[in-house]
């Protein structure tokens, strides 16, 4: 039996460390032709993994010549090197969840271990949220973590990104899945950059986290 399928949150919302500029060259071109140009010019396709990368995503689905678009190609580019739960380090994805709290608590988690391996007591850093709307039909293996306990594995990705690179390369929009991190919370992985639309700006914060707790500060910032 096929897996279901469900609408993702709308809107899903994403956090990106503010160190990221949020403009760039998607941003600013009208044709693919003027976007592989202005690559060439810029000098990305000199970093041999992201012009891999480019090259992986078909034409149709290179977003550019609208706002954030750059941001939504930096999440397809640019890659942790081992991947994360639902892709492979050849190609990345758009990560967000249905809500703000949830999206603090995911990036959290993550800090949290980054300052435990580089023996920090505590990591503070800023982060723009953003708000989207994923079209598409998601894989929804939501309240699955007992029956599908190797996707949900909270050490190891070796299952679930062979089951989000599979769910890719047939075509699938992405995945619906519980947060392994922030209970009762819902996340959604897409895999197509064209189907994240209507990308907004949102609220800047600070987070905060210590090594030795799972306290987690998240402080909104004005101005």
């Amino acid at each position: 039996m096929s897996d279901p399928h469900a609408p993702a949150p709308d809107p899903a919302f994403r956090l990106i460390p503010s160190r990221f500029p949020p403009i760039g060259l998607f941003d600013t071109v009208a044709t693919a032709a003027d976007l592989e140009a202005v690559m060439e010019l810029e000098g990305w396709t000199n970093d041999r993994l992201v012009a891999e990368r480019v090259a992986r995503l078909p034409r149709h689905e290179w977003v550019f010549g609208r706002p954030n678009s750059s941001v939504v190609m930096a999440a397809f580019l640019h890659v942790a090197p081992g991947g994360m739960r639902f892709n492979g380090p050849d190609l990345g994805a758009w990560y967000a969840a249905a809500s703000l709290t949830t999206a603090v608590v995911e990036v959290g988690h993550h800090m949290r271990r980054e300052a435990v391996a580089t023996a920090r007591a505590s990591l503070s850093r800023q982060y723009r949220a953003y708000t989207a709307r994923l079209l598409g039909d998601y894989v929804d293996i939501r309240g699955q973590r007992g029956a599908r306990a190797d996707l949900y594995d909270s050490s190891s990705y070796i299952a679930s990104q062979a089951f989000g690179e599979a769910v890719r390369a047939s075509g699938g929009a992405g995945i619906l899945f519980d947060s392994v991190r922030h209970a009762g919370g819902v996340n959604v992985v897409a895999h197509r950059p064209g189907n994240v639309t209507d990308v907004t700006q949102a609220d800047h914060f600070e987070i905060t986290v210590e090594a030795g707790s799972t306290r987690i500060a998240a402080k909104r910032l004005t101005g």
